[in-house]
């Protein structure tokens, strides 16, 4: 697949007045650069590979962008992007509870196995970003989190649960982030025994299991 959101990305020098054109010349960059990325790494990577790859000359590349970095931090972005519509989705098309959480699970595995290679590079590559960069990307990923978090405590605002603290809401959080992380790196095993839609439902059922059993109090570090 392609990545299609790339709308964050006024924070990138260019040198192109049109907004328009920026958008497609920009994604036509990205794709051919996260091709790369995923074969040869980002440090092997030149930008005369990903110009070549865009079919573009390397002046046309820097008109677009100014280093190596920037494009690496609009695809690690729009990873992000991509995502967060999906989770989006998910929060319009659920009633609340339980119900908005089963679909923000199933909508958010199904965006982790649609972009499985690209989320390697989450991973592999994010180091390489410059500090401001790298904290952006860092700053999506806990939002992800964070939306998790939301439904979860007010799936617990409903109940009378000793272990519905802040930790352990944080905790679930995480895990179900992992989830997708998992399939990402574990699809290679897993999808030898299980389908997709399996591990969908396997996991959604280990989360509704745990937050509906009653449990010891777990420290509020909030």
């Amino acid at each position: 697949m392609t990545l299609s959101n790339l709308h964050r990305t006024s924070d990138i020098p260019t040198q192109i007045k049109n907004p328009d054109l920026v958008e497609r010349r920009r994604k036509q960059i990205a794709d051919a650069a996260v091709r790369l990325f995923i074969v040869y790494g980002f440090e092997k990577t030149t930008t005369r590979q990903i110009a070549k790859a865009a079919r573009l000359s390397i002046g046309s590349l820097y008109e677009y962008f100014a280093t190596k970095e920037d494009v690496l931090y609009l695809v690690l972005d729009s990873i992000y992007i991509e995502i967060e519509n999906a989770i989006q989705l998910a929060l319009t098309k659920s009633s609340g509870g339980e119900e908005t959480l089963v679909e923000l699970i199933r909508q958010y595995l199904l965006a982790c196995h649609r972009l499985s290679d690209y989320m390697l590079l989450l991973y592999q590559e994010t180091h390489n970003l410059p500090k401001e960069w790298r904290s952006r990307v860092l700053k999506s990923d806990l939002n992800i989190t964070g939306a998790f978090e939301k439904v979860l405590k007010e799936i617990f605002a409903h109940k009378a649960f000793s272990n519905n603290g802040a930790g352990f809401i944080n905790l679930t959080a995480h895990n179900i982030v992992v989830f997708g992380h998992m399939w990402t790196f574990r699809r290679w095993a897993l999808a030898r025994e299980h389908t997709l839609e399996e591990y969908i439902q396997h996991q959604t059922d280990l989360i509704l299991a745990l937050i509906n059993q009653p449990g010891p109090s777990v420290k509020n570090h909030a």
